[in-house]
């Protein structure tokens, strides 16, 4: 059987998606993006007395910052299959690249759900980025990869990240209590669907069909 030469993007074609939305961009990470991406977020994402995070990533010591960062996500393109994947794009703000924003589903082919995470340097927050690129994103979801509803989880004391589920369109869905620092903290649960987000900016996509193949939806 001959298979034939295959760019990084054909193999991957994550990295070969691409979303426009005004002046949001999200798109495929490749290694020298996610060097930049560890850079940026080692220069800062919260207060020294703050986690925004279930998992304090953000507090890795700085001799292992950057390798920790690396590994984490070359372990999301190992384990990218159907019944379970990491959707995790580079977020650029007028050409700057200013954070990520993904989407953690399992078993979509069955729920067609899934849960949004990001994250911002601190020199863009404030902004009113956080909520285009959420939009940006989950107005792809529904409209190219066919979910039927996504969720989102922040701390009660992370009045920004709430407040972004707001004004996208979530509905609050229940709470919960969620370990930090060896005791508890509220946890709101956010549920949107299609009827209710509140779109932005219109947009443009490229590479989508490649990467409905790659989760099981062609």
């Amino acid at each position: 059987m001959t298979i034939g030469r295959r760019t990084l993007a054909e193999a991957y074609p994550v990295l070969g998606l691409r979303i426009v939305a005004g002046p949001i961009e999200l798109a495929g990470m490749d290694d020298g993006t996610l060097i930049a991406l560890a850079d940026l977020a080692a220069e800062g994402i919260h207060g020294d007395d703050e986690m925004p995070f279930q998992q304090p990533w953000t507090r890795t010591p700085a001799e292992r910052f950057h390798l920790h960062y690396l590994q984490h996500h070359w372990g999301v393109r190992s384990r990218f299959a159907p019944g379970a994947w990491d959707l995790d794009l580079a977020v650029r703000y007028e050409g700057e690249l200013a954070g990520t924003q993904g989407v953690s589903t399992r078993d979509f082919l069955a729920t067609r759900t899934g849960e949004t995470g990001s994250w911002l340097g601190r020199r863009f927050q404030g902004r009113g980025i956080g909520t285009l690129m959420r939009q940006a994103l989950c107005a792809f979801l529904f409209d190219h990869l066919d979910f039927e509803q996504i969720t989102s989880s922040a701390f009660d004391d992370n009045p920004a990240s709430n407040q972004v589920s707001q004004k996208v369109g979530y509905r609050l869905n229940g709470v919960q209590r969620v370990p930090r620092n060896e005791t508890w903290v509220s946890s709101n649960e956010y549920l949107l669907t299609p009827d209710a987000l509140v779109r932005g900016p219109q947009l443009t996509v490229t590479g989508a069909e490649p990467v409905r193949k790659l989760i099981g939806l062609e």
